[in-house]
């Protein structure tokens, strides 16, 4: 009887459903399960997992001219999927990796500075003490080597300091991480609308290694050089141009074979503002990136120069003779005043900031010129 029941509800009920009304949904797993029999052992990102578990959509039901119910869906390659993961687990730990070393290189450029001042005012302070003492003997000699040693270790410090520019490097790692941060959102932008191709892998791997190359982690023969011979913008996204070649695409413009969309006067006002950002802001941000660039580069040389020239001078300080004496506190003094103003305040971190921000106009630059170069589809 109770069987009878059971089947009467469901014929009433699959009866009562209306053909207008039917949806054809597919829903994925709560576990999203990709073989990695061919890949290396990976664990995606905690997050984007747990984003895309539970994920599901409607797909729409489509009727043909035949008026035939028809769904269409497209499958990403698992492979296509894997190496995404593969690069922004790589992404990720780039961005961990510059943010900590930039917090390192920020505490070295504070650490150096107030060891190499505290070296320079305390070997000044002991020549001061040398001369006013009188006579001489084995206090005038003990004060004059301590000074000489201090002055010298003071005057080694600072040539290496000045050569690596802590500051600077500090900046960069900032700067790296904003950039590794933004190419990590847009590689799980890409993996969460789906469809991922062949020609997005290709993109991100390019996008990682100019970016590895504009900002390298190592010291030792990776540094970028600190004092061009000219300033120039940062470039951290790949060289190779995706537009065709600009004499073909203003051939095929002539010939009417190709505009791509564009209106001539929407074309015009793109390449107007081009101009202003080319005459404008890229001309002063180059400006003032080569003066910063120059006042560095003169700092940099005075302090370890006016260092060794206070050690000079302590070496020379002698019984009844004060201008040994008066040479080695007044270069120690201007020493520490250049070295305040050098690192203190951050001149090479300034110098950075206008490389940086000519890049992005230069980016912006090229960014425009390929759009308006671009095949049309």
């Amino acid at each position: 009887m109770s069987s009878l029941k059971i089947s009467s509800l469901l014929s009433n009920s699959l009866c009562s459903t209306s053909p207008s009304t039917v949806k054809s949904s597919l829903h994925l797993p709560k576990q999203l399960h990709i073989p990695l029999s061919d890949t290396p052992n990976l664990k995606p990102s905690r997050k984007l997992f747990q984003e895309l578990n539970g994920f599901s959509h409607t797909i729409p039901v489509l009727q043909d001219n035949s008026g035939n119910n028809s769904t269409t869906t497209s499958t990403p390659s698992k492979a296509t999927i894997v190496q995404l993961y593969a690069i922004l687990e790589a992404v990720a730990d780039r961005v961990q990796m510059h943010h900590n070393i930039g917090d390192q290189r920020d505490n070295w450029n504070t650490l150096l500075l107030n060891s190499v001042n505290m070296l320079t005012l305390s070997a000044s302070a002991m020549v001061g003490l040398a001369a006013s003492i009188g006579g001489g003997g084995a206090p005038l000699l003990a004060l004059k080597l301590s000074s000489m040693l201090l002055f010298s270790a003071s005057t080694g410090m600072l040539v290496v300091m000045n050569k690596i520019q802590p500051s600077q490097l500090a900046e960069e790692q900032r700067n790296a991480t904003r950039l590794f941060k933004q190419l990590q959102s847009h590689i799980e932008t890409t993996i969460a609308i789906g469809n991922p191709t062949e020609e997005d892998v290709k993109d991100a791997m390019e996008r990682v290694l100019a970016l590895d190359k504009a900002y390298p982690l190592p010291l030792l023969g990776a540094m970028l050089e600190k004092f061009p011979k000219k300033f120039e913008p940062a470039v951290w996204w790949p060289s190779a141009p995706k537009g065709m070649n600009s004499s073909k695409y203003q051939e095929e413009k002539q010939e009417g074979k190709n505009n791509n969309g564009w209106n001539k006067g929407l074309e015009m006002e793109l390449r107007n503002v081009l101009e202003v950002v080319k005459e404008k802001d890229m001309k002063d941000y180059e400006r003032l990136g080569n003066l910063v660039l120059k006042v560095n580069k003169s700092l940099a040389i005075a302090g370890p120069l006016l260092t060794g020239i206070a050690a000079v001078g302590s070496a020379c300080v002698t019984e009844g003779s004060s201008w040994g004496a008066i040479v080695a506190v007044i270069g120690g003094a201007l020493a520490t005043t250049v070295n305040a103003f050098e690192h203190g305040g951050q001149v090479g971190m300034v110098s950075e900031m206008y490389r940086n921000c000519g890049g992005f106009f230069k980016q912006l630059e090229n960014s425009i010129q390929d759009t308006m170069e671009e095949d049309e589809e």
